[in-house]
């Protein structure tokens, strides 16, 4: 697939794994693994086939099937905007296992790492579905007790699974039919601040919605998010900080947008950039509005 300009898919995935201030995750709504590195962090691609990046803290690996599509957006909320690149897939070709029990799945031979591919994948069974949230696990008593576990819900009240992994911190491991990715950091316990790099979220309330995405993401009628990439904010670093806007990060996503976004939302993004007040009561759609107040926040932001 390529963009608007002729960039190709695989153009775009190396660009942005070269740059540090990316943000990748895979999952769905209500649990994602997420993969981020420091500026200066040492870091080394893939030497198997796969694009991707591995860190002593996570990694991700891809292998985009020719029917992944890129959705570039933004959405607009008081006092900012987020932007991302959504990587979607046809809803007939995005499934994954679907289990909905803890489910054992042997060895990871496609582990990043060759000192993990002995390690033992188990499901979580949290029934996504376009992706597997796994655990990796290498310590015999832990292995012993997901085995005692499997066959059931890991959050029923007589299943003690959940907080088992809580508190020993296996390697997390997020697969979706583009890739995976490997999280090695330790879950911080309640209450607690987490690594602010590769990191994972499952959180049960969203769970329970059953949703594939944010009601805010514009994803094309038909397709499915696995994942997304998040290109270097113009307005704040890896972990949220704010920065001095940073007009070359600005021109980056814009570029994204006229390539692999609405055209629509685009043209109202440019619109707004230009001086022009569209009226949001006139914008189609909730996606319209949100675009019209990242585009002002953008102004803002720039002095504008």
């Amino acid at each position: 697939m390529r963009g608007r300009s002729g960039q190709s898919l695989p153009t775009l995935l190396r660009s942005q794994l070269a740059d540090p201030d990316c943000t990748w995750s895979l999952g769905s709504y209500g649990a994602i693994a997420v993969f981020r590195r420091d500026p200066g962090e040492p870091a080394w691609p893939l030497d198997d086939g796969r694009l991707g990046c591995a860190t002593d803290r996570g990694a991700v690996a891809l292998a985009p099937p020719p029917d992944l599509r890129p959705v570039a957006y933004e959405t607009g909320f008081a006092g900012g905007w987020s932007q991302a690149v959504a990587l979607c897939l046809p809803a007939a070709a995005c499934a994954m296992g679907q289990r909905a029990v803890l489910t054992e799945l042997g060895p990871d031979a496609a582990a990043v790492r060759p000192q993990d591919r002995d390690g033992i994948l188990f499901d979580l069974g949290l029934g996504l579905a376009a992706a597997d949230a796994c655990v990796r696990v290498t310590d015999p008593a832990l292995i012993d007790r997901l085995r005692a576990g499997a066959g059931r819900p890991i959050f029923r009240p007589d299943n003690p699974v959940f907080a088992a992994l809580a508190a020993s911190s296996p390697h997390r491991v997020f697969l979706a039919r583009a890739g995976r990715i490997e999280v090695y950091t330790a879950i911080p316990p309640p209450g607690g601040i987490g690594d602010p790099g590769p990191h994972s979220h499952i959180l049960p309330k969203l769970l329970r919605l059953r949703r594939t995405h944010a009601a805010t993401a514009p994803i094309p009628k038909g397709w499915v998010p696995i994942g997304a990439l998040q290109p270097a904010h113009p307005a704040k670093d890896g972990t949220g900080r704010s920065i001095p806007f940073d007009a070359a990060r600005h021109r980056a996503f814009g570029g994204l947008l006229a390539d692999w976004g609405d055209p629509g939302l685009t043209a109202l993004r440019t619109a707004v950039l230009s001086g022009e007040t569209p009226d949001p009561a006139a914008a189609n759609g909730r996606f319209a509005r949100s675009a019209i107040r990242a585009a002002s926040a953008q102004r803002a932001a720039m002095g504008n």
